[in-house]
């Protein structure tokens, strides 16, 4: 399958200086359910969207390129569009326009992701509905909360303990020892505890773009809140 672009000529305006021609560029990666039915209302959206981009002042150029076959029945397809300058590139990006046909793109594809460049918004952005959007690949704030709960609780407790079976620090003053507890603590979580949770619970916490359900976050939080539970019952019995 041939790559499709669309574009149109720079305005005289576009010659006039050479900040005008520091082109940039916004590369979007789709996930669209894999079959025939599903490529041609995709493309028929796309074609919307590049149809609203190109009403907007610097706008340059728009290629659609190949998709790629994935697993579990999806296709990923990659679109790259050009405006001459970063401010005409994020006036289109924060238009009530595409914000709208973003909204139809809901049933078009399953989830997105973007980066752009020069443009003020470096960096990649995601959605898991193809909704709004994210300024982080990350997990949502409350799965990054309870993951760091379910780290941070048993460390806390099980150092605790140590330390007071063991006298150290005991007669230190309460800043020099807490100052010296919290590197510990980090150490611990960053190389030992929050990479086996973050391994354990990556069905929740990574979803890869992907649809994350109901009941995959239901399973997820339960989890977190079982162990929890358990270790405070446990730590409740010791001491």
């Amino acid at each position: 399958m041939t790559s499709s672009s669309e574009s149109v000529q720079d305005s005289p305006d576009s010659q006039n200086s050479p900040e005008d021609h520091f082109y940039s560029t916004f590369i979007v990666e789709y996930i669209v359910p894999q079959g025939p039915e599903a490529e041609a209302v995709f493309r028929r959206w796309y074609d919307q969207m590049v149809e609203g981009a190109r009403q907007f002042e610097g706008y340059t150029r728009a290629d659609l390129c190949p998709p790629l076959d994935c697993d579990d029945g999806v296709v990923k397809w990659y679109s790259i569009v050009h405006f001459r300058t970063p401010q005409e590139l994020n006036y289109w990006l924060k238009s009530s326009d595409r914000a709208d046909l973003l909204e139809q793109g809901h049933d078009t594809f399953l989830a997105y992701r973007y980066k752009s460049f020069t443009t003020g918004l470096e960096g990649w952005f995601s959605s898991h509905t193809g909704g709004a959007e994210q300024h982080s690949l990350g997990p949502p704030p409350w799965k990054q909360v309870l993951a760091v709960v379910l780290g941070l609780y048993p460390t806390l407790m099980i150092q605790g303990m140590v330390f007071s079976a063991l006298g150290i620090m005991q007669t230190w003053p309460m800043a020099t020892s807490l100052v010296i507890n919290n590197l510990i603590t980090s150490s611990i979580l960053t190389w030992a505890v929050m990479p086996r949770i973050s391994g354990f619970l990556s069905f929740w916490l990574r979803p890869a773009y992907r649809l994350t359900t109901v009941q995959t976050n239901l399973i997820g939080a339960g989890l977190v809140f079982a162990a929890l539970g358990f270790m405070a019952s446990v730590f409740n019995y010791l001491t």
